[in-house]
């Protein structure tokens, strides 16, 4: 007998279920609060290194939980301990000493901007579809969510991205541009203004590369 698919994870085609957030969003919202965060506090914008810490920490809940569920079968949806508030709070606090204590203090910022932000991001997400906040996909393993109908494997992010490709050719201009663009673009803009910063850090990655 076959089980509903995750509520945590199907991306909407009808408008009755939670949507997914997307690692491109999940990143321009961690971007924008630490940028924000750090030009209240010192009027400078990120560094590169703290720039490359809050992307690292926007994608990391779903680096570690997507392979294990969807790949390696370890957990049953792909929320579990990497989107966890029983792991990411005592991460971030072990991660913000650490930093203090190197005087890497703004990357350690970072870094937990981003990785909270993500979860944030995922608690929040139903609002743009009209529906009410759910903590349930933080909350492992307090909180396990259903397992999927089916087992695809790691082509499951190509079905979420062909379903994603298709409920947007019925969504109109005004719902695309501030449901899904706006965050976005507004994240480029701000990434620019402040320097293109991280960006460097790949220039120097090819130098590097190219002496070995």
């Amino acid at each position: 007998m076959s089980q509903p698919g995750s509520p945590y994870e199907r991306p909407p085609t009808d408008g009755s279920e939670r949507p997914l957030m997307w690692p491109w969003e999940h990143a321009a919202v961690g971007y924008l609060l630490y940028s924000l965060w750090t030009r209240a506090r010192t009027r400078d914008p990120p560094s590169d290194l703290a720039a490359v810490a809050v992307l690292f920490g926007t994608l990391l809940p779903d680096l570690i939980d997507k392979p294990l569920s969807w790949g390696l079968g370890v957990f049953q949806t792909g929320y579990a301990i990497g989107h966890s508030v029983f792991v990411a709070a005592p991460v971030g606090v072990a991660v913000g000493l650490l930093a203090a204590r190197t005087d890497r203090r703004r990357v350690g910022v970072a870094f937990v901007v981003g990785y909270w932000a993500h979860l944030a991001g995922d608690v929040l997400n139903p609002l743009r579809n009209g529906n009410p906040p759910s903590v349930d996909p933080v909350l492992w393993p307090a909180v396990i969510g259903p397992p999927y109908e089916e087992s695809l494997g790691l082509g499951r992010g190509l079905m979420y991205f062909g379903d994603l490709f298709e409920s947007l050719q019925t969504v109109d201009s005004v719902t695309l541009i501030v449901a899904y663009l706006l965050i976005p673009l507004a994240a480029i803009a701000v990434w620019i203004a402040d320097g293109l910063p991280g960006f460097a850090l790949l220039g120097r990655l090819r130098r590097w590369l190219r002496t070995e």
